[in-house]
């Protein structure tokens, strides 16, 4: 397969032509794009981004709504020796004018909506052009994307596999976006070794549901392109939309993250529905409470589940096996093919059986660290001391992240450092603690956390969504029945709408917690 010896983004895309030049690269709601009609689109932008003579390197933002364009635009961006910055439509002005300026970004290519609003405010001090999928503002520096002509530029950019590819900015919702400097080697190392356990083929249609902007979403393209597959794109992540494209669409594979498999499930639990083509489902960003991965066999009968684990700045780090998900409902499973894993112990060790520690990623996915933040790289990615007789001084990423190894060497996820709850002299896992409080079938999402008390610590307090039939004295009744008395909520904040999420679809936990202890709390428990 020449796909196999691309050493480029742009080449993972081109080495596809002429062979597959007539197949269905891309499903848009409106249009089904070939290949071959994929490439004349790529070389229409890249002649556009040529012509501004950007040099290697130059960094250009694209930011568009999931379609056939947003595609041809990051593969135009790579074809010219750009490095494509991409930034999800949901994110504000404000938060695409920070990027524009953190990353010295020249050319911006947005949509209408994001043009007029660069137009009132004025652009980012590094941006000389803004490139508008749709009409353009009659202004200087404003270019329409109907008016460019056929493109015809030549080869492709030569770059090393090494060098930065793109920058995939963190959703910043504990702080100021933090841009992570992803090479040519990792994004192909990535795509290789998903399509590995995956089990994918060329006879592939992935939903594309999740965001380019996401790590996790790239996957779905870049496995297709590797393989020369079919991604499906779903703009809109509701889950009757999706299960509708599932089944019209004939989609063989389909990734989410909990929040929306939960809605996915509990949907099909009241309306079962057929998928023939379903071969498989997989998860990350976040664990699914387990009355939903207890029901998710049931949906999906014949579907292989993969249950799994990644980091912005490692891509992908884990899975579980298909085979083991019954007898290990719950756990990220093992290093993903080509790519180690390592648990080390707060005293240094390698943890063992029963022990829990933190996960550090070793491998080619190791991303080249933060734009522009050389401290912060340093302290996430560097050399473990406990790995020296193993590796030297190699740098490996340090996630940030505990987990439990049991007696087969499977990996369990625990909670985030700095998110652990400290109650009543125990540290309890905010998943836990909400696990528990969704196998009451009461409530769709929720969200513990800990609050300042002057005899507990912290007492613990959980953000829920009520189902249809949610009572609060029933829910504190499971609680008590189900956990010991240190872990039983002593607040139950109830939001009556949906809780804010991500760019990439994950709860935003951070401003749960924050709206919620700032709320006087109406539901005393205690």
């Amino acid at each position: 397969m020449k796909n196999a010896l691309s050493a480029t983004l742009y080449q993972l895309f081109a080495d596809n032509l002429p062979d597959r030049a007539e197949k269905v690269a891309l499903v848009d709601p409106d249009a089904r794009i070939t290949y071959g009609a994929l490439a004349a689109e790529v070389d229409r932008l890249a002649g556009y981004l040529k012509a501004w003579r950007l040099p290697p390197g130059e960094r250009v933002i694209v930011h568009l709504r999931k379609s056939r364009a947003e595609v041809a635009a990051m593969l135009a961006v790579a074809k010219v020796g750009g490095v494509v910055v991409n930034v999800n439509t949901q994110w504000t002005a404000e938060q695409l004018a920070f990027v524009a300026g953190d990353c010295g970004a020249r050319v911006m290519i947005v949509e209408p909506r994001a043009a007029a609003g660069l137009a009132r405010q004025g652009l980012p001090g590094s941006v000389m052009r803004v490139l508008v999928h749709g009409e353009a503002p009659r202004l200087p520096g404003f270019d329409g994307w109907a008016d460019l002509p056929p493109g015809c530029v030549g080869p492709e950019v030569r770059r090393l596999e090494s060098e930065l590819a793109m920058l995939i900015y963190t959703s910043g919702s504990t702080g100021r976006p933090k841009g992570v400097m992803l090479s040519h080697r990792n994004i192909l190392a990535g795509a290789r070794s998903v399509a590995r356990y995956l089990r994918l083929g060329a006879e592939e249609r992935l939903l594309g549901v999740l965001p380019y902007s996401f790590d996790y979403g790239l996957n779905q393209l870049t496995t297709m392109l590797l393989l020369g597959g079919t991604v499906v794109h779903q703009p809109v992540p509701l889950a009757a939309e999706v299960v509708a494209t599932m089944a019209r669409e004939e989609v063989t594979g389909v990734a989410a993250v909990p929040p929306l498999w939960g809605q996915i499930v509990r949907l099909l639990g009241d309306a079962p529905r057929a998928f023939p083509a379903l071969r498989r489902v997989t998860n990350s960003g976040g664990k699914i409470p387990l009355n939903i991965l207890d029901r998710m066999p049931e949906v999906f009968p014949g579907a292989d589940i993969y249950l799994m684990y990644g980091l912005t700045e490692a891509f992908r780090s884990t899975f579980l096996s298909p085979k083991r998900f019954a007898a290990k409902m719950g756990a990220i499973g093992r290093a993903i093919p080509g790519n180690e894993v390592h648990v080390i112990t707060k005293d240094g060790r390698l943890a063992g059986p029963g022990e829990q520690g933190e996960l550090v990623h070793r491998g080619p996915l190791v991303s080249l660290g933060y734009w522009g933040r050389p401290d912060l790289t340093a302290e996430r990615i560097r050399p473990c001391p406990a790995l020296r007789a193993l590796i030297g001084d190699e740098p490996v990423v340090h996630s940030g992240d505990t987990v439990r190894v049991d007696e087969d060497g499977d990996l369990w996820f625990v909670s985030r450092d700095d998110a652990m709850i400290k109650t009543s002299g125990f540290r309890l896992s905010p998943d836990e603690v909400e696990d528990l409080v969704c196998r009451s079938g009461m409530v769709g999402d929720a969200v513990a956390f800990g609050v300042a008390d002057d005899h507990l610590g912290q007492a613990v307090h959980v953000a829920v969504t009520p189902l249809p039939g949610f009572e609060l004295a029933g829910l504190m009744a499971h609680c008590r029945a189900v956990m010991p008395g240190y872990m039983v909520p002593r607040r139950v904040h109830v939001w009556p709408e949906a809780m804010p999420r991500t760019s990439s679809g994950k709860l935003a936990r951070p401003e749960v917690i924050r709206r919620s202890a700032a709320d006087t709390p109406r539901h005393p428990t205690l």
